[in-house]
């Protein structure tokens, strides 16, 4: 079984690509019926997981929700304010079933790469890295190197949210305390703030993090129902708002769309995760379930916020909230809950950055307090950049546009067409026509979105 499985297991510096090994396998065994052929390949890579805790099928759907539902829910009003209120239902839908398909497409080519390098589980890095050094020969010496491009988006993406969080924080604070007179600047919250977000940060296992992420979720969830109670009364008519914004405005609600449909990153540890990963896919399965609830709460959210408010809707919905008691506690509540979840964005970024730095250290000394020294130096950039851009409505989208858009759009239908070629495409290579035209939308997006919103906060006062 070992040397049939053999074939599975060349690497990229390998001259024969698959034609070439199926040749040889033919050349000194018999011919296999498609039925053996099935037979013979029996590695299943969920069968290999050996999980300490796995999770349920909720669990899943929680930490789905969870990982699709924060900042980028309260923004989607100021998204639909870019978009007009018919076309902000259709486009956000549109995104969300995109969005979908290309997270499906990622599990099934790590699944695919999963049976052929016959491993358990594989990251999104590493099912990128392997689909080049196992597809087209001339893409094969590229692999290290796009495994680390992917790396350089997901810590952008993350210290994007991190950078989010750490702004959104500020500016509910210091609307929440101006009812009590106390008037400071943004910058001056984010000073304030700077000590506590370093602490959060400074939390090394994730076991230290679950019970704040799940009071986090609670006071979300708290807050989006109040935020509800108040959008949905005295609703004006539709006719109020515009149906369709205009064509320049809208690279600003693709980039606030995209990045507040951001839980591509964690799809893959999801279901690698799973007492029953087959469950995770399919048409009733966790994936489309829990994408289903999120983007219709996006939908909801954006539709009522900004037929509501308008043209006077804030980059964050909070801050259109009245000034009584129980909305101050609505801002007071999502503030802390973001707060509590910046241990887990940042968690992110730090796994990926810190092997990099502990490799090209040397001394003691250095190795020890390295660790410490990288997290306050991340903290501190994204504390930077809030500061430089106190625009949450700008640097929403341009996360969104320009880093979100290429983790959940781009990289995934790319992926897909180096693993299954040159054969594997479908009838009339169905998939790679399909691909090539979300690549283009993706790509589309993230240039048009990234100059809309670099503009946008260049004129923002």
């Amino acid at each position: 079984m070992n040397d049939e499985k053999q074939p599975l297991l060349i690497g990229p510096t390998s001259p024969l690509d698959n034609n070439e090994i199926q040749t040889v396998e033919l050349a000194t065994g018999p011919i296999l019926t498609p039925k053996d052929e099935k037979v013979k390949n029996v590695y299943h890579p969920a069968s290999e997981r050996h999980l300490e805790h796995p999770t349920s099928n909720f669990d899943t759907m929680i930490h789905l929700l969870k990982g699709n539902i924060g900042t980028g829910i309260l923004a989607m009003p100021d998204a639909f304010k870019n978009a007009g209120l018919y076309f902000g239902v259709f486009g956000t839908l549109f995104m969300g079933f995109i969005c979908t398909h290309c997270m499906h497409i990622l599990v099934q080519c790590a699944t695919e790469l999963c049976v052929r390098n016959q491993r358990p589980a594989m990251g999104f890095a590493e099912v990128v890295e392997d689909a080049f050094a196992m597809g087209p020969v001339a893409l094969r010496p590229h692999s290290q190197r796009m495994k680390n491009i992917v790396n350089i988006f997901l810590v952008i993406t993350q210290l994007g949210f991190c950078c989010v969080y750490f702004l959104f924080v500020a500016t509910n604070l210091q609307d929440t305390l101006e009812i009590f007179h106390i008037n400071l600047s943004v910058h001056t919250y984010l000073v304030l703030l700077f000590p506590c977000f370093l602490a959060l940060a400074m939390v090394k296992n994730l076991k230290y993090l679950t019970p704040v992420s799940l009071v986090a979720s609670i006071m979300t969830a708290w807050g989006l129902m109040v935020t509800f109670y108040y959008i949905l009364q005295n609703l004006p008519h539709t006719s109020t708002v515009k149906a369709f914004a205009s064509w320049h405005q809208l690279p600003l609600y693709f980039g606030t769309a995209i990045f507040a449909f951001e839980g591509i990153g964690m799809v893959l540890p999801l279901e690698n995760n799973m007492k029953t990963p087959e469950a995770f896919g399919g048409w009733n399965g966790v994936l489309n379930t829990g994408m289903v609830i999120v983007a219709v709460l996006y939908a909801s959210i954006g539709f009522f916020g900004y037929l509501k408010y308008g043209s006077h809707v804030h980059g964050s919905i909070t801050l259109n909230l009245p000034d009584d008691l129980l909305a101050q506690s609505v801002r007071a509540v999502m503030a802390f809950s973001i707060f509590l979840s910046f241990g887990l964005q940042f968690y992110v970024p730090m796994n990926i950055v810190w092997p990099y730095v502990k490799s090209k250290l040397t001394s003691d000394y250095a190795l020890k307090h390295g660790e410490a020294a990288t997290r306050v130096v991340l903290v501190f950039v994204t504390f930077v950049l809030a500061a430089i851009i106190p625009n949450l409505s700008g640097i929403i989208s341009l996360v969104g546009a320009f880093s979100s858009s290429a983790l959940a759009i781009i990289f995934p239908p790319f992926i897909e067409i180096i693993t299954f070629w040159p054969d594997r495409l479908g009838k009339d290579d169905w998939k790679l026509w399909k691909d090539v035209l979300i690549i283009v939308f993706g790509v589309s997006g993230f240039a048009f979105g990234t100059y809309a919103s670099i503009d946008n906060i260049l004129q923002t006062p």
